[in-house]
């Protein structure tokens, strides 16, 4: 059953385009991970599935309705980017007012404890550090027994025995049966939580697909150096002259150095980094895949979805 889809949803503020005409489906039983750098148009995808934006053009769906109707809200559970908590009210005064609007809601108590907040019942939450109303904020996402529970950047400002006691959490809520559909720009989060990884960049959905193959793709790195001619080179998945500088993402670094080494060419100013998750998914997706295989429509076996972007589609060999 599809819990949460979008339909090439776009979503424009002002001249800036937010999100360009992405396909999105969350199927129930689901723990999805958006990822993509800051700005990349998580938030407002997020935004737009919980109805608290409309698209520009597209259409959105969350339970087969429009996210805007509240009765398609009563089965989710949301954690905002930010949010804002009455300073004056204690932890438990908090969740238990969250909890008078649910016919059904988690004890106070067992609440508190999944998510490591059992000492902080009585403190006021203006007391609270900034790790500790991030934690509360996402614990009473969970309030309502949802069966989908959308977070964004739900780790922002945790430590990280914080950041490990939430992701227990999240994980026994899907273990339950529950649905997850949570953003982050750090790939370890989606790597420690997600089973399918949706990637956005600039607007777009730049790859959809299981961790394993988005963790092979941003092995990508950038080789930058000055030369004026280079012979061939192992591994290159792209290549741009920008003022005088030659960039190269490559699969292989240490290779393409000692290719560079072993042809005798004239180079100065080498500079060898990983690539941004931007950089690495462009140049995927843009048809110019590692060892020069890429998929049109293909499906990698368990995924059950094709591994199709915006601009072109992911190599076969991930």
């Amino acid at each position: 059953m599809t819990l949460a889809r979008a339909d090439q949803a776009s979503r424009r503020y002002g001249d800036v385009l937010a999100l360009d005409r992405v396909d999105l489906e969350v199927q129930a039983g689901e723990l999805v991970g958006l990822l993509g750098p800051n700005g990349a148009g998580k938030s407002t995808l997020m935004n737009l599935l919980v109805g608290l934006r409309r698209p520009s053009s597209g259409r959105v769906e969350l339970f087969g309705r429009d996210p805007r109707d509240p009765a398609s809200r009563r089965q989710i559970g949301v954690t905002p980017q930010e949010t804002g908590l009455p300073g004056t009210l204690r932890v438990g005064e908090v969740v238990d007012f969250v909890s008078a609007h649910y016919p059904d809601p988690v004890p106070r108590a067992e609440l508190l404890d999944r998510f490591g907040l059992a000492d902080l019942v009585r403190r006021q939450t203006g007391g609270l550090s900034g790790g500790q109303r991030r934690r509360l904020a996402v614990a009473l996402a969970f309030v309502g027994r949802p069966r989908l529970v959308l977070l964004d950047e739900p780790t922002t400002g945790l430590d990280v025995a914080a950041r490990h006691t939430l992701w227990e959490a999240i994980r026994a809520f899907h273990e339950d049966g529950g649905t997850v559909l949570l953003s982050s720009h750090y790939l370890e989060e989606v790597e420690a939580l997600a089973h399918r990884v949706v990637v956005i960049g600039q607007g777009r959905v730049l790859a959809d697909d299981t961790v394993d193959a988005v963790r092979g793709i941003v092995g990508v790195r950038r080789v930058s150096l000055v030369a004026d001619n280079l012979p061939d080179l192992p591994g290159v998945v792209r290549t741009e002259r920008v003022d005088g500088r030659l960039h190269l993402l490559t699969t292989d670094a240490d290779e393409l150095v000692r290719a560079l080494v072993t042809a005798q060419t004239p180079f100065t100013d080498l500079e060898v980094r990983p690539t941004s998750l931007e950089e690495a998914f462009l140049a995927i997706t843009s048809g110019e895949a590692p060892g020069g295989d890429t998929a049109s429509g293909d499906t990698p076996a368990g995924t059950g979805r094709p591994t199709t972007a915006a601009a072109g589609g992911l190599p076969t060999t991930v």
